[in-house]
């Protein structure tokens, strides 16, 4: 677990668990009224990573921050952030892990905080409100062998990364917080299935997991991210000694107030192949 020591600063913040129903419930990218999954709120203590004694680290804590400018000047300008962003995380996530290959999954996701009159303009552009992760345990595998970039080689490892930037200046209203991997277990999760919709219809559908709340559970974020900084952290690792899988939501900090910037931000997707 992350070392607190004395002066480590924390926040209270309102996280929404699941419920576990028996069924697979559904959450949705757009239409959020059509989610049935069942919410349990919990406030819970929510430390500043930037205090902490010993910082997160990403094979340890499933989550770590890092310095990583980017060459886009408009995040909202799509072409520019689909020709220039991706080949800045594949060359960032293969010089962070020493894999051998890195597959992009996906372009950029933009979303914004309920305050801004952005959020939910675009696809899949709400912050996150539930405690989860993107993809369950047999989805994860199944997008290791699907999206392997040479099928001809055989992978001894498989880890699928979220790479997540606040483009909006700090402070941010609706941070990121991240549980420590080392407080998580499998019989947290709960499988959902989340839920692309289009005009009310589900285009596209994806295994995740949801998590019912634990004490054990232990939240972390990082104050006054500006642009140039990322968190990098595990949604899923097939190396058991590492960390695996990280529940994350979004949260409202109280410490900032109404006349900040709306939070804006940006994540990529990425998986890491190291072959036998």
């Amino acid at each position: 677990m992350a070392t607190a020591g004395t002066n480590a600063r924390s926040v209270e913040g309102e996280l929404f668990y699941s419920v576990d129903t028996g069924k697979v419930e559904r959450f949705h990218a757009n239409d959020l009224s059509l989610d049935t999954v069942v919410k349990e709120p919990h406030v819970l203590p929510i430390t500043d990573a930037r205090t902490l004694a010993e910082p997160p680290r990403l094979d340890i804590n499933g989550f770590e921050l890092f310095t990583l400018p980017s060459a886009v000047t408009d995040w909202r300008d799509e072409p520019q952030a689909t020709s220039l962003h991706p080949p800045e995380i594949e060359a960032f996530i293969k010089r962070l892990t020493g894999c051998d290959a890195v597959v992009i999954a996906g372009p950029p996701i933009l979303r914004w905080g309920e305050r801004s009159p952005e959020a939910g303009t675009r696809h899949n552009s709400h912050a996150a409100r539930l405690v989860h992760s993107d993809s369950y345990f047999s989805a994860a595998i199944e997008q290791c062998s699907t999206t392997n970039p040479h099928p001809e080689r055989d992978w001894k490892r498989c880890a699928h990364h979220n790479i997540w930037r606040a483009f909006s200046d700090p402070p941010i209203d609706v941070p990121l917080t991240i549980c420590d991997a080392q407080t998580v277990r499998d019989e947290d999760v709960i499988e959902a299935s989340a839920d692309f919709d289009v005009d009310g219809k589900v285009t596209w559908k994806l295994p995740s997991m949801n998590f019912r709340y634990s004490p054990r559970h232990r939240w972390y974020y990082f104050s006054d991210m500006t642009p140039d900084e990322v968190i990098v952290f595990k949604r899923w690792d097939t190396d058991k000694d590492k960390a695996r899988n990280v529940p994350h939501t979004a949260f409202t900090d109280p410490t900032v107030g109404p006349d900040a910037i709306p939070r804006a931000s940006v994540e990529m997707r990425s998986i890491c192949y190291w072959y036998a």
